[in-house]
């Protein structure tokens, strides 16, 4: 029996912005730099609807397969995303210079993306969609993000929405205002981006995966369709995007990457840097036990 290829997975964590010298969510993806872990996985395909074969040894024939993660910093700045990312999804994948690597980017493409990054409240938060609008707070630069042009229906969301990130890291300010009674410009994704939704869903069952984590003692964790409007907000729609983009350029029968986000909370509300970090590792190993749709 040939050994399966290994599974590699990109794992991503915010840098400094605000009262954030060190991001926690740095802090809890930095230990899974250049590690590998193992996880069995069946050896033939496994039919929709039949997934509960995979915990039966007994009905399903696995095999063990290497994962290996890299990790990547991502700086809070809307710019950093809009170079970054997109090379992140190139086949083969094109990371900054100031990656540290301990293994060439896979010819074929990262299987996964698990990004990271904080939010003000406790516990873990699983985000099902990106937003492509909306994004009117200043980023670690005190830049905005790119003005768009777009039809009346489109653009910001409402007001409360483009507050909830700052209010969930408790700061506020810095949040873009009308001028001289216009209306506050629309900015997030524009050329480039024209034929993707206002909202774009993870293919990843979130529920799933949320209550295989809580039967692992994670708690507590939740799902959210609000990813903040933010930096987080605004890489998460970006690597959807762009996940999209690769997969129909490439052949169907390539592998089909997906991506996932995580809020974590600051460092010891609720959870310690260690326990986040052992939830983002037992997220990848189920993850990776179970085929792509």
């Amino acid at each position: 029996m040939s050994k399966p290829r290994p599974y590699h997975v990109l794992v991503t964590g915010f840098g400094p912005f605000s009262h954030y010298t060190v991001n926690p969510s740095w802090l809890a993806v930095k230990p899974l730099h250049n590690t590998v872990l193992k996880v069995d996985v069946p050896t033939e395909p496994v039919p929709p609807g039949d997934q509960a074969l995979l915990a039966d040894t007994d009905a399903c024939v696995t095999a063990t397969r290497e994962i290996h993660i890299t990790v990547l910093q991502v700086p809070v700045t809307y710019d950093a995303v809009l170079s970054i990312v997109p090379g992140l999804h190139a086949r083969p994948p094109i990371l900054p210079p100031t990656a540290d690597l301990a293994r060439s980017p896979p010819l074929d493409g990262y299987d996964l993306f698990f990004h990271v990054g904080v939010m003000g409240s406790e516990g873990l938060q699983v985000e099902r969609v990106g937003h492509k609008f909306g994004y009117n707070k200043e980023d670690a630069t005190g830049a905005l993000a790119p003005v768009v042009d777009v039809s009346r229906d489109e653009g910001n969301p409402p007001p409360e929405a483009q507050l909830s990130e700052g209010a969930r890291l408790g700061d506020n300010d810095n949040v873009e205002s009308p001028t001289d009674g216009n209306d506050t410009p629309t900015r997030g994704f524009g050329k480039g981006y024209e034929s993707f939704a206002e909202e774009i869903h993870t293919e990843v069952d979130v529920e799933k995966l949320v209550h295989h984590l809580k039967r692992c003692g994670v708690q507590p964790i939740r799902t959210s369709m609000d990813t903040g409007h933010y930096l987080c907000d605004f890489l998460y729609y970006c690597s959807l995007a762009e996940c999209k983009r690769s997969s129909a350029k490439n052949d169907k029968s390539a592998s089909t990457s997906r991506v996932l986000f995580l809020h974590c909370p600051p460092i010891d509300l609720s959870l310690s840097t260690e326990e986040v970090t052992d939830a983002i590792k037992t997220s990848v190993m189920w993850l990776c036990s179970i085929p792509t749709s």
